[in-house]
């Protein structure tokens, strides 16, 4: 059995390296949410074998995740699955589409699993008034109950979210928030149209403290067009104000490709390499000397924080939803492009809101993709996990637990060797461990062994 990783403690180094922030950063890997990456996922994938996975959970415990799609306006840098829309018969269609899909979905169940989470995502969950998500929040309890206290949490917007939305919530049993932020600059909100002041944000934080949340995570963003190290840091500023349980610190990823309304921005609008780094090394570095621990990738946590005592005990978890601390559990996942993992399969839902709707209102799952693991899956699938959760992983154990896998890592290797000697990683038999100066960079550390990425590379943004 894999020893714990050690305790997280207050101003554990991070090693930030220019140059190699600059070398590695700029090439594309991915996030690493799942294994595979959702892009090599099957097409073929769809509702016999989405109901095989469903019949095949109640067993676990299980992570309850819900999309709610709706935005009030569009935030040019946003690369979510979220619509525009002002029409209330498309939400109640929405509400209607999702009792029917919780039924469906839980019809399958070999048992009513132990709900251990619960998280709603957008898009913008408080698009929906009080009623609509007490409805929400009913239409799960009626169907997969949870206990009060368990970790119940949801994203919000401030700008468009209610004192009376934060007192239903914690009236429903929520007691955790993320609250998106990126930037306070008012020039940088202007361009990436995304309006909020900081006096509205710190209401609803100390709003939410008085009504019993336990959490508040803030995200931040950096490399978005206009911005400065010198006005990001007055940001900053305002973060440390707020004192917020947890703080995720996220590049921009500019895909135009993909996200069409990202050609709104211009290229010289964007920060260069240079400044992108200079705005990330000193955000770190800010938030460290604050007092917040790198969890991980792009999470700080407050050093008594349950995510920094999950990484000390080796319980840490990382899924669709972030870090978690509820290690061993299902995800059932409902709402459009809604991705649900049951024992290692995935199965993601229909993106667009009107098709996973109809799927669901002629009496089909809506299913459109998915992926089944093989052993050699599951086993690259732990290995990437323990380097993002504990920052260090042992081949042996892995091959012990998955016998016949990780055999052949010769291809492995000669990356291994180039990250090892670059001070990322160090190597000691079959124990990897990442350095201070990976942790930024752990996206880069897993990819040597994703076998799927070798095929291409291009379908994901920078590391940084």
């Amino acid at each position: 059995m894999q020893a714990p990783p050690q305790a997280v403690q207050r101003g554990d180094p991070v090693g930030i390296d220019r140059a190699l922030l600059e070398r590695y950063g700029r090439i594309p890997v991915p996030r690493y949410t799942s294994y595979p990456p959702a892009n090599h996922w099957e097409s073929m994938f769809g509702e016999l074998e989405a109901r095989e996975a469903f019949c095949s959970a109640g067993t676990r415990a299980a992570s309850i995740y819900v999309h709610v799609p709706f935005c009030r306006k569009l935030c040019y840098y946003c690369g979510c699955n979220m619509l525009v829309t002002r029409s209330e018969s498309l939400v109640e269609r929405y509400l209607r589409a999702l009792e029917l899909e919780l039924d469906r979905v839980t019809a399958l169940l070999s048992a009513r699993p132990e709900i251990v989470q619960v998280h709603l995502g957008g898009g913008t969950p408080t698009y929906l008034d009080p009623d609509q998500l007490a409805r929400l929040a009913d239409a799960i309890q009626a169907r997969l109950p949870w206990s009060p206290g368990i970790e119940a949490s949801i994203e919000i917007h401030p700008a468009v979210t209610s004192v009376e939305q934060i007192r239903t919530l914690a009236r429903l049993g929520f007691n955790r928030v993320s609250m998106g932020v990126q930037d306070f600059d008012p020039t940088v909100q202007k361009r990436i149209n995304r309006r909020q002041s900081f006096e509205e944000t710190r209401d609803l934080v100390l709003e939410a403290r008085m009504r019993g949340f336990v959490s508040v995570n803030v995200d931040l963003m950096y490399g978005l067009p206009l911005q400065t190290v010198e006005h990001f840091q007055r940001t900053l500023d305002r973060i440390e104000e707020l004192r917020p349980d947890r703080i995720a610190l996220f590049g921009y990823a500019h895909v135009p490709s993909m996200k069409k309304h990202q050609g709104l921005f211009r290229p010289e609008e964007l920060p260069g390499t240079a400044e992108r780094l200079a705005l990330l090394e000193s955000s770190v570095q800010r938030l460290l000397a604050a007092g917040y621990v790198h969890v991980g990738l792009d999470h700080f946590a407050l050093e008594d924080d349950e995510l920094c005592r999950a990484r000390a005990a080796g319980t840490l978890r990382r899924n669709f939803m972030g870090y978690t601390t509820c290690a061993d559990s299902d995800v059932l996942a409902f709402g459009p492009s809604a991705i649900s993992e049951v024992r290692g399969t995935y199965v993601q839902n229909a993106r667009e809101v009107h098709d996973w709707a109809e799927m669901l209102e002629k009496g089909r799952l809506p299913a459109v993709r998915g992926h089944r693991p093989s052993d050699e899956d599951l086993a690259r699938g732990a290995l990437i996990m323990r380097l993002f959760c504990s920052l260090e992983v042992d081949l042996d154990e892995l091959r012990a637990r998955f016998p016949g896998t990780l055999c052949d890592l010769r291809h492995e290797e000669r990356d291994l060797a180039r990250l090892e000697r670059d001070g990322l990683v160090l190597r000691q038999r079959a124990r990897i461990r990442v350095t201070p100066r990976g942790q930024l960079l752990l996206r880069s550390v897993a990819a040597p062994f994703d076998t799927y990425h070798r095929a291409d590379a291009r379908l994901h943004a920078p590391a940084l």
